[in-house]
């Protein structure tokens, strides 16, 4: 049995709304599926995926034992001044910098982590 591709587009072309939304049904009804589930699979996908962070916060977790060249990296790392430097290890756990790229971030992490200190980015 051959269908005329042809003869059913010309039979939907003629059908009323109410028609077709009672063909729809049928067909999904008979072959167990529905004619919405592609675009609320999609929809669900993309909203399931979670989002790449772009920005961070890295705070300085621990000082560990070299605190004067934790300190050290500290200044490097914030241009703050001695003193400032170092009430922010002393008052460790304490944000050194927020809003921070990715690679700036890593790259502040590897300095302090190089001196023994340990850091986490958030």
């Amino acid at each position: 049995m051959a269908l005329d591709v042809n003869a059913i587009v010309d039979q939907l072309k003629e059908s009323s709304i109410l028609e077709l939304n009672d063909l729809v049904k049928a067909i999904e009804e008979e072959f167990g599926v529905s004619a919405a589930a592609p675009v609320a699979a999609a929809g669900a996908a993309g909203a399931d995926a979670p989002a790449e962070k772009d920005s961070f916060t890295v705070e300085l977790s621990e000082i560990g034992q070299e605190k004067v060249k934790v300190i050290k990296a500290v200044r490097e790392i914030t241009g703050l001044g001695l003193k400032d430097a170092k009430g922010l290890v002393d008052n460790a756990p304490s944000a050194l910098k927020e809003d921070v790229a990715k690679d700036e971030a890593e790259e502040m992490k590897a300095k302090l982590e190089e001196v023994g200190a340990v850091v986490n980015l958030k």
